[in-house]
């Protein structure tokens, strides 16, 4: 027990900064070979007051819808062992990014979710919160598939590659995304299946207090849970395409809904730490929009742009919001 923790302090402190030193320097690398540099860094400057600025801002105002969705999705998840009202929804959800920065694929997520419910409900809510990032996970690897589909049939070669994956090891990638795919939405829509799976396990039967709340959903609450899902997609997507026009690169819409599509498969395949997400994030998006695109200052300002919007942002709102809980049981003792 005590290696394991040992292993996790190394991970967190040592490797996950270092690995994110070396990304970062390889951006900065990338960014300073970049042709006609000084032009570049004048057009994210003023990528919020140019033509294009009311793209840039309205990528800004979706973080509200974003979040907003996210917020109803978990009203939706709580309902069976507690009702709350939006607001507070709202605020779990910030929470939940907050904590979730110094965690491995920000499971920490979960940790600041349950913090508004009553205490005797918590646990029962981490089996809910990870039934909706399934829901989320299920909508990102559709649309990944599609992504890498059309990759496959329109952009790459038989002998081209992408991030040193020859175009035989992305067919791999798709079948395999396909397979998870199917076994998620399979789970998904059966999940009284794990309940009764866990029953027959003797060592993990006391979990089934715990994950029992996972049998109220209905195939109507799975399948609107699943639309919201993918209506928070959809706005992730809309703001990738806006701030890569507010920051001119040049990449057709419908071409553009693909290459994210396939950004956000491989970001939810690769474990991350947050303070290392930015820069796998900025390496693959040079290497994939670059098949298009040679504005790599731009590339990377929409996805620094919308990592601050969508996940600093929303933790440092998250974190007023975890100080004002202590506040308050800090007056009740």
């Amino acid at each position: 027990m005590r290696l394991n923790k040992n292993i996790k302090i190394i991970l967190k402190y040592f490797v996950a900064p270092l690995l994110a030193a070396w990304l970062f320097y390889s951006l900065y690398t990338q960014v300073k070979n970049q042709p006609h540099l000084s032009e570049s860094l004048q057009l994210i400057r003023d990528a919020p007051f140019g033509k294009h600025g009311w793209k840039f801002w309205t990528a800004v105002v979706l973080v509200a819808f974003n979040w907003g969705l996210e917020a109803v999705k978990w009203q939706y998840l709580a309902a069976p062992i507690e009702k709350i009202g939006l607001f507070k929804a709202l605020k779990s959800v910030l929470s939940g990014v907050t904590l979730s920065l110094n965690t491995p694929n920000r499971v920490g997520e979960y940790g600041g979710r349950i913090l508004y419910l009553k205490e005797g409900t918590r646990l029962k809510a981490i089996s809910l919160s990870i039934a909706g990032s399934i829901s989320q996970l299920i909508v990102t690897l559709i649309m990944g598939c599609l992504g890498l589909a059309y990759l496959l049939l329109f952009v790459l070669q038989p002998d081209g590659s992408l991030m040193g994956l020859s175009y035989f090891w992305i067919e791999v990638l798709f079948i395999i995304s396909v397979t998870v795919a199917f076994l998620l939405i399979l789970f998904f829509f059966r999940m009284a299946w794990l309940i009764r799976l866990v029953e027959m396990i003797p060592q993990a039967r006391r979990l089934v207090p715990y994950i029992e709340v996972l049998g109220h959903f209905d195939t109507k609450i799975l399948l609107r849970l699943l639309l919201i899902s993918f209506f928070r997609y959809s706005v992730f997507v809309i703001q990738y395409i806006l701030l890569w026009q507010a920051l001119q690169i040049t990449i057709p819409w419908n071409i553009g809904i693909w290459l994210v599509s396939v950004l956000f498969l491989v970001m939810a395949a690769v474990p991350s730490f947050a303070i290392a997400d930015l820069g796998i994030r900025g390496q693959f998006s040079v290497a994939l929009l670059g098949l298009f695109s040679e504005n790599t200052i731009g590339i990377i300002g929409a996805t620094f742009g919308i990592w601050i919007l969508n996940l600093f942002l929303p933790a440092v709102a998250g974190s007023l919001a975890i100080l004002s809980v202590k506040f308050f049981k800090d007056n009740k003792d």
